[in-house]
């Protein structure tokens, strides 16, 4: 059976790029009704917070990245946290001194590489071989500190054997350690995993991505209002391919056409303003009743009322936000009298020749009996027809009269949302 892992150190937040980690194994594993094991590495007692862990596992949840074991799920193969393992180690180790692999170096160990040529067959980069013969390149590697205490390379190691690791993936980062990772499995006596490294993640401008930069970490997405599957479909399309035009996908559909094959070699490139895009793309598909539920979060947040038409206030909205956190200013001039206004709409509202026509716009709506976006459309088109003007001239001064901005929702949803006499009142103050 297929197992894959992910193993963070909370000695931060969970960054996107551990994320996509995160997602690459999930898959992998999702695909081929495999294991998905969630591994802490928190030996760095110095730097590991409760508050970083519990980030990541908010991370992870969040992103619906669900394992299958390890912390707070258990399982054959624990203890999941590095930090509880030591007698296991101590295991490993004496397994190492007993083949004559470890001498001490001071009150340090270090494991005898064997000087030969190493060759890993990655499954992403291809054929890698590093040359052992040369020592000056490659200096017997420290397995336990003068602390007692064991190094990366070696936990990272007998954890991946403890758990029965079948694939390894994780980023290019690591390529160069995985030679050191086979001559410790090799000393072991023990089969490796099957490597793949996936390339880096840079920033728009080719610069590589730092914890400080827009979008790195996965815990402020959800406060900027993503959606966690658009998230999960953006990181997806860092570092990989679905072999198609095709851009914009479920967690089913990612499961569905994942494969390790189809990771890119070269570095992807972050771009925040693309997330954004397919999050848009991703509102567009949920209901509108799922909308309006996560929406609420945002609009309480700016204080606006929940109205009796929050559902159509909403629904006219849906297709014109990119983000969770853009509705409050998408519809604050829908449900309040108070909204801010766009001062260089107005000015050119203002300016637009046909302003004049909106006091003749108003009285005809005045003398409607019925109400509805087409009604007042077609005495819209009356008005310009009997003023020498066409309707769609009028179209703009009439939006910015309304809503005090440029752009926003349909003018007919505009219309049945604020009613006739609301509509006039703004078209009369204007």
């Amino acid at each position: 059976m297929i197992r894959t892992r992910f193993a963070p150190s909370p000695t931060g937040y969970l960054h996107v790029g551990g994320a996509r980690t995160a997602l690459f194994n999930w898959l992998f594993a999702r695909k081929h009704m495999g294991t998905f094991i969630l591994r802490v590495e928190d030996t760095d007692a110095a730097r590991n917070t409760e508050e970083a862990r519990q980030a990541i596992f908010d991370g992870m949840s969040w992103l619906g990245l669900d394992w299958d074991e390890g912390p707070e799920k258990g399982g054959n193969f624990g203890p999941y946290y590095q930090s509880q393992r030591n007698d296991i180690y101590d295991a490993y180790f004496e397994k190492l001194l007993a083949a004559d692999r470890l001498y001490q170096d001071g009150d340090a160990y270090r494991f005898r590489f064997d000087r030969k040529p190493i060759t890993m067959h990655d499954l992403v980069c291809g054929e890698v071989t590093i040359d052992y013969r040369d020592e000056s390149n490659t200096p017997d590697m420290v397995i336990r500190r003068s602390d007692g205490s064991y190094v990366f390379h070696f936990v990272n190691v007998v954890d991946d054997l403890e758990m029965k690791m079948t694939h390894v993936i994780r980023g290019e980062d690591h390529l160069m350690n995985t030679p050191k990772h086979l001559q410790l499995i090799e000393a072991l006596g023990e089969e490796p995993p099957q490597y793949a490294h996936i390339p880096l993640i840079l920033n728009a401008d080719g610069s590589k991505m730092s914890k400080r930069d827009a979008g790195a970490a996965v815990g402020d997405y959800p406060k900027q209002g993503f959606l966690s599957e658009a998230v999960v479909n953006f990181i997806a399309l860092l570092g990989w391919s679905s072999k198609s035009d095709d851009e914009i996908f479920t967690l089913t559909e990612l499961i569905d056409r994942f494969s390790i094959e189809a990771i890119n070699r070269a570095p992807a490139r972050f771009d925040l303003e693309k997330c954004k895009w397919v999050n848009q793309q991703h509102i567009a598909k949920i209901s509108t009743e799922r909308f309006a539920e996560l929406a609420k979060t945002f609009v309480h947040a700016e204080n606006l009322p929940i109205t009796e038409n929050y559902p159509a206030v909403i629904a006219a909205v849906k297709e014109k936000v990119r983000l969770l956190s853009e509705v409050p200013a998408a519809i604050d001039f829908l449900i309040t009298d108070t909204a801010p206004t766009d001062e260089e709409a107005v000015a050119k509202a203002k300016a637009n020749p046909n302003a004049a026509l909106l006091s003749a716009v108003a009285e005809q709506f005045s003398n409607l009996t019925d109400w509805n976006a087409d009604i007042a459309k077609n005495a819209i088109g009356e008005v310009a027809t009997a003023n020498g003007a066409k309707a769609g001239q009028l179209m703009f001064p009439i939006r910015v009269a309304l809503s005090g901005r440029a752009h926003g929702p349909d003018l007919g949803d505009i219309f049945a949302i604020l009613g006739k006499e609301k509509t006039i009142a703004r078209l009369r103050c204007f």
